[in-house]
């Protein structure tokens, strides 16, 4: 895939990599655990347990979230929402791996005018979170075997989303016209986001997705990512007999790697003052001891918020493996051969202070007691897409911790203060 300048979500007026930052006024910082100021849109928080506990305990790994998302659609029509506002999209239908069902879209006129808002999450988990059997431990939510992880990443954004639905629903509290998205396969490529359609959507003005830690931090922008995979072909012979006829695929790919890795290009990468990162994470080799190596397949990424700085580092990979595949050569002279290809994995984006999506956010934060902290991710978002497909989407934590491994948790005290601030952002208070 061609790679692509950093796009600039609409509405935004300019897109930048910056620090992160405290949103402004700055005021005393207030923990993540802290109560909501007076007047606040209250949630129900018990039932929010509830539902969140529910949405833990249902398997629901990346192409099968098929039985989550019936749970959710099943929950809405429980609580009042039209059959004909829940739907069903065709994403799975357009991504590399086969999907059971598509992003669940749920669309709600506003009971008074104002510009469409959209508050999202993805309901796949990692595969580790198979079989997780969730409890509540004091302030926390975790899972009491201890072989799995909870799957607090994403199912607690997606308890915020649906809790504020059901609290909207069951209590008919006013709001603007609102969508719900329920994405796929956000853990494999951020596919759901990636493929969903903005017409779909109704086009909303300003989006919110909840997946995260703090409660208070709000991330406005993540870097880009490119994927490569690199293919060596060495030429066999014997190791024993006939060494010096081979070409060693893992010779090549040993050279390239420590020529990046010595030139600064591996890892964090830092040169005239940009800055971004390389990994190359997987390598498959060999076949015996006493083969002379005919192959190996590698696969490296790239990311970066400047555009520019991301395909410099990507060149660099190139050229050390086709530099390296010249140094090694078989006593008459043959030597191996190197292709490699890529693809954009995500798009870096940056929204500004005053794009609407963020005041709101910072607004919602400020009145249940937090100070904002405004962030730039050095990982990929479905927001990366999102802002790609023209919705300008800030992402917000909802209490995951240790995600991805079996000492993942969710502080309930934060999970709660994502509630209260989900039902201030949907109904627009």
């Amino acid at each position: 895939m061609a790679r692509q300048p950093e796009r600039r979500s609409r509405g935004s007026k300019r897109t930048r990599s910056t620090p992160p930052r405290t949103a402004r006024p700055a005021r005393d910082r207030v923990a993540s655990g802290a109560a909501p100021t007076a007047g606040a849109v209250t949630p129900d928080l018990a039932r929010a347990r509830r539902v969140v506990l529910d949405l833990l305990a249902i398997p629901g790994v990346s192409g099968r979230e098929k039985d989550v998302a019936n749970h959710i659609a099943d929950r809405l029509r429980k609580a009042g929402c039209p059959a004909d506002a829940i739907a069903f999209d065709d994403a799975h239908t357009r991504t590399p791996i086969a999907g059971e069902v598509g992003n669940l879209i749920v669309r709600l006129p506003g009971t008074r005018p104002g510009p469409r808002r959209l508050l999202m999450a993805h309901m796949d988990t990692v595969p580790v979170c198979l079989g997780a059997k969730p409890a509540v431990k004091g302030n926390f939510i975790v899972s009491t075997d201890a072989s799995t992880g909870l799957g607090g990443d994403d199912r607690a954004g997606v308890a915020v989303v649906l809790s504020t639905a059901l609290d909207i629903l069951e209590r008919g509290l006013d709001h603007p016209p609102l969508t719900l998205l329920f994405a796929i396969q956000e853990e494999v490529g951020l596919y759901g986001a990636r493929y969903v359609k903005g017409a779909d959507l109704g086009r909303p003005k300003l989006a919110f997705n909840f997946d995260g830690g703090a409660a208070e931090k709000i991330t406005v922008g993540a870097t880009g990512g490119y994927r490569m995979d690199i293919t060596i072909e060495g030429i066999p012979s014997h190791a024993g007999v006939a060494p010096e006829q081979g070409v060693s695929a893992i010779a090549i790919a040993s050279l390239a790697i420590a020529s990046l890795v010595e030139d600064g290009w591996h890892g964090l990468v830092e040169k005239q003052g940009k800055r971004g990162t390389s990994n190359v994470g997987v390598i498959n080799a060999g076949a015996a001891t006493n083969v002379v190596a005919e192959s190996a397949h590698l696969r490296a990424e790239a990311r970066g918020h400047d555009p520019a700085f991301r395909s410099r580092i990507v060149k660099a990979i190139e050229k050390a493996f086709t530099d390296a595949a010249k140094r090694v050569q078989s006593a008459s002279g043959r030597r191996g051969r190197v292709t490699c290809e890529g693809r954009l994995d995500y798009e870096a984006f940056r929204l500004d202070d005053d794009e609407p999506c963020v005041v709101a956010a910072t607004e919602a934060v400020r009145a249940v007691g937090l100070e904002p902290r405004l962030d730039v991710s050095n990982g990929g978002l479905d927001a990366n897409w999102m802002a790609a497909n023209g919705i300008p989407t800030v992402t917000l934590g909802c209490g995951q911790a240790d995600i991805h491994t079996t000492n993942e948790r969710l502080d309930l005290a934060v999970f709660e203060n994502a509630c209260r601030i989900a039902l201030r952002l949907a109904t627009g208070t």
